[in-house]
């Protein structure tokens, strides 16, 4: 089969095509999945880089956002046969044609979703559910701001926190982004490459806002703290180098600081996210938004992308 394999950490060319590796054979308690589509997150370029906290055994296969049809299935599986159509949530080696994964990671793809669709629903919508819900524990009424909505994150939390009945405010970096961010949920948005927007938020919000979804904390999180209220909570769900803060800032209003990984969901937090999706997309608020579709021996070219200081606009999905 065809699959993306690093055997170095480094920059993205260290992703090279190998078209000769031999298709898995699932254990007992796994699936064998042909993939159709595999989402792109900024995860895997810190893990491809070697900066992550975690760093796979090399030679390593990126990827864990998978949609396709189950090819076979271990002996102890029942939930799942052969031809189903199923999409991953926190898998590995989802950059190949097939994988296999732990089927407490696997869940049936709602027919409403395409295979694309699909592969943009694990990373995303499961952050977006752990950061909402699980970590912040956003209450309908309060008001929520998300940093860098434009994006796979974001537009799962603009449609979650819509949902939940909460006043959104998103922001994105260019005018087809902040469209976007208002078609999926948010109630205002604003321009952060604009100067000035900070300002204007806090003008919108004068007793402050209730949490802070940040995509881009070394950058974002010391005006994050000015913008909370009382009892105010940042969720950090990613950041790309270290930031200077004043502590000073949390005490008066006592800040919430805190980080959310998926890497920490168990079992049960994990079917807890997948039905709140299941849910979500049945109630027709649930719609994930694919951006850029790349082909699987592009998979440089998509890292390259996903980091760059362009505006992120949806998911960006490989497509074999």
């Amino acid at each position: 089969m065809r699959a993306i394999r690093m055997r170095e950490f480094g920059p993205s060319s260290v992703l090279r095509l190998q078209t000769d590796v031999p298709v898995p054979s699932p254990n007992d308690k796994e699936v064998l999945i042909r993939v159709r589509a595999c989402g792109v997150n900024p995860v895997d370029t810190y893990i491809r880089t070697g900066t992550h906290t975690r760093r796979p055994e090399l030679p390593w296969t990126p990827g864990g956002d998978v949609a396709g049809t189950v090819e076979s299935v271990g002996r102890s599986i029942s939930s799942f046969k052969a031809g189903d159509r199923v999409y991953t949530a926190l898998a590995e080696g989802g950059y190949a044609e097939f994988v296999c994964v732990a089927h407490d990671r696997v869940f049936t793809l709602p027919a409403q979703l395409d295979f694309p669709q699909g592969a943009a629903l694990g990373v995303p919508y499961f952050t977006a559910y752990r950061a909402l819900v699980q970590k912040a524990a956003t209450r309908p009424g309060e008001t929520v701001l998300i940093h860098g909505a434009s994006g796979g994150v974001g537009i799962a939390l603009c449609q979650m926190a819509r949902a939940l009945g909460t006043r959104v405010i998103g922001t994105a970096g260019s005018p087809e982004g902040l469209e976007l961010v208002a078609k999926h949920g948010a109630h205002s948005t604003f321009n952060h490459r604009e100067d000035g927007y900070v300002g204007r938020i806090q003008e919108l919000c004068p007793r402050g806002v209730d949490v802070v979804f940040e995509m881009l904390a070394n950058v974002n999180l010391p005006s994050d703290l000015k913008l909370l209220g009382q009892n105010g909570r940042v969720v950090i769900i990613g950041c790309r180098g270290a930031v200077e803060m004043n502590p000073r800032e949390t005490l008066l209003r006592e800040l919430h600081v805190m980080g959310v990984s998926l890497f920490n969901c168990n079992a049960e937090e994990r079917q807890e996210s997948a039905a709140a999706l299941r849910a979500g997309v049945e109630s027709g608020w649930l719609r994930p938004a694919v951006g850029s579709r790349i082909p699987l021996e592009e998979a440089a070219r998509a890292h390259d992308e996903i980091i760059s200081s362009s505006p992120t606009l949806g998911k960006m999905v490989l497509t074999m």
